[in-house]
């Protein structure tokens, strides 16, 4: 079903990105991803090729709507088109608010939120051509509030609203638009080196294999929101 289909994630490299882009390969899908340097795109790529040749790392950072378009032409330049996109770079400063400095809020804002924004602007056209799919991956903290949350509290919400409101744009042109909301994955985000204390958590392949469901649903589906827990609570 999902063979000869061309996807591109960003913030491939580990994680969530990575995890989502292991299960694609594994079904068939050819797969560029982006990440910022140099080193963690090469080391990816050559883990990934393990699962299919079919993988493309590239260097683009989302802050840079030029960088985005030059990753989604040369993904179509190698690939011949392009049908999913995944928007899931992004990072977390937690700090109180008076703590929290400028450069900190404009880095996670730039990242999480503009960033989203030009990976579908970049993309929208190719997405046009095949009627395709576009997935953000947000956060259970884009419904949920919590202390020294203030810049990544407004990133995610954003993402949310961002979109949810691009699905409405978006149909008229048959593309569809989804955004998944996890809570605890288990990831390097945030300092954080997974182990078996993160067993409990939802893992980077559970998230492919939700996207891999999503991609897998009848035409005439729309999932635009999904809150995607693990069993246990944090």
């Amino acid at each position: 079903m999902l063979e000869n289909k061309v996807a591109y994630i960003t913030g491939g490299t580990k994680g969530i990105g990575f995890g989502i882009a292991r299960i694609l390969l594994e079904n068939g899908v050819s797969v560029a991803f982006s990440g910022r340097k140099r080193e963690d795109v090469a080391k990816a790529e050559k883990e990934l090729q393990q699962y299919s040749e079919k993988v493309l790392g590239l260097i683009s950072d989302v802050r840079n709507l030029q960088s985005e378009e030059e990753a989604i032409k040369t993904t179509v330049e190698t690939f011949g088109r392009l049908d999913f996109v995944i928007a899931n770079a992004g990072l977390g400063i937690f700090k109180p608010v008076d703590e929290l400095s400028a450069e900190e809020w404009n880095d996670m804002i730039e990242t999480n939120l503009t960033g989203v924004f030009y990976t579908l602007k970049a993309s929208v056209d190719e997405l046009k051509k095949t009627e395709g799919y576009y997935i953000t991956i947000s956060s259970l903290a884009g419904a949920n509030f919590f202390e020294n949350g203030t810049g990544y509290n407004a990133s995610k919400f954003g993402v949310v609203g961002f979109t949810q409101a691009a699905m409405i744009d978006l149909r008229k042109y048959n593309i569809k638009a989804t955004v998944i909301m996890p809570g605890s994955v288990a990831t390097h985000f945030n300092g954080n080196i997974p182990s078996e204390k993160d067993n409990w958590k939802i893992q980077p392949e559970d998230m492919g294999n939700l996207v891999l469901d999503i991609l897998k649903m009848n035409p005439r589906v729309l999932p635009s929101k999904i809150e995607f827990r693990a069993t246990k609570p944090a």
